[in-house]
């Protein structure tokens, strides 16, 4: 099974290099048992590409790396200029460094490929990895060209918060799971179709005005509901307990960028579960992000880009999300707080 997955994702070439990075502890940040399972998954990953690579005649490196401490924390330029000199990088990671590959990729269209696989564990070859990823592709594309004509995404939580997304003058992007050229940059598991809001930023508001993002985007914090006030695509305020609004500004007053509404994404991957492991909980359904936006088509940068999932089997779902379109009816994309996927067959 992983042979097959791997070859059909990557497909590496003779006389590629391989490598496999992942991070570890730190003085500062505490190890745990499950992240040691993951750095034994990084460890396994490597015997069996190490297996294939004398058949096929890639040659397969291991490389660990100090946690960043954060979800898309930025590498060190150290450990960047390393990776230069690779064709195929896939990082089995406890913190995601996605957006730090996407910047890599950026610089090295013609030569370097990824693969971000944050929290991913041995669970997941039966689950997520077993999917097909032709229909993945085809789910991904589909989402991709829908957000990329939508001028605005309505969504309904079923805490009867409402919140609505500007999609203005953004491109969106498809994560299919095809990482077999140079350029490409994917997250795995993979299956999504995402877009950055429209932010209304510098020279941006001369044109499309402030952005619309706004209503109310509900949030669990130690099984408490707090609400989180968006305004022109920032979050501006928090409805809750006292002490948790508190905590909650002072984080995201560590830096302003924090509180940009980053992504929309909608999860495409049939056979991902919802576990508490974000990366295949992402893959179910809804999430937002919120700080970083560049890497995936914005205009703002922060020191970390953290998703928030709302799919079916999470505390707090997003039932239905409704996108809007300048010259045709809306589409229902997401009803119960599932996919509707006969919208791509």
């Amino acid at each position: 099974m992983f042979e097959k997955m791997f070859l059909s994702i990557f497909d590496p070439k003779k006389d590629e290099r391989i490598l496999l990075l992942y991070d570890v502890p730190t003085p500062q940040i505490k190890d745990s048992e499950k992240w040691m399972k993951r750095r034994n998954l990084a460890q396994r990953w490597f015997d069996l590409c190490s297996i294939l690579s004398e058949r096929i005649g890639f040659s397969v490196e291991l490389m660990d790396m100090d946690a960043t401490g954060k979800m898309n924390g930025l590498i060190s330029d150290d450990v960047k200029n390393r990776l230069k000199n690779y064709d195929i990088i896939i990082a089995i990671t406890e913190f995601s460094v996605t957006s730090s590959l996407v910047s890599l990729v950026k610089s090295h269209k013609e030569s370097i490929r990824c693969a971000s696989m944050p929290q991913a564990d041995q669970r997941m070859m039966n689950s997520v990895f077993s999917m097909d990823y032709t229909d993945v592709k085809r789910y991904a594309h589909l989402i991709k060209d829908l957000l990329e004509e939508a001028e605005y995404a309505h969504i309904r939580f079923n805490t009867n918060d409402t919140l609505v997304i500007d999609l203005r003058n953004r491109h969106a992007g498809a994560d299919d799971g095809d990482c077999t050229y140079p350029g490409a940059c994917i997250n795995l598991p993979s299956g999504e179709g995402f877009i950055a809001p429209y932010e209304g930023v510098d020279d941006e508001q001369q044109v499309f005005g402030t952005s619309n993002t706004q209503g109310i985007l509900p949030l669990i914090v130690d099984d408490q509901i707090i609400r989180c006030k968006i305004r022109e695509n920032r979050i501006v305020g928090f409805d809750g307990p006292k002490l948790m609004t508190d905590s909650l500004n002072q984080f995201f007053d560590e830096f302003e960028n924090r509180r940009n509404i980053a992504e929309l994404g909608v999860g495409c991957n049939p056979k991902a579960r919802v576990t508490g492991n974000i990366i295949e909980d992402e893959k179910v359904g809804v999430h937002i992000a919120y700080g970083t936006s560049e890497h995936i088509g914005g205009r703002i940068k922060s020191d970390l880009h953290t998703d928030i999932v709302y799919a079916k089997g999470c505390p707090v779902t997003a039932d239905k999300v409704s996108l809007n379109f300048l010259d045709r009816e809306s589409v229902d994309l997401v009803e119960n707080a599932e996919i509707r996927y006969e919208l791509l067959r």
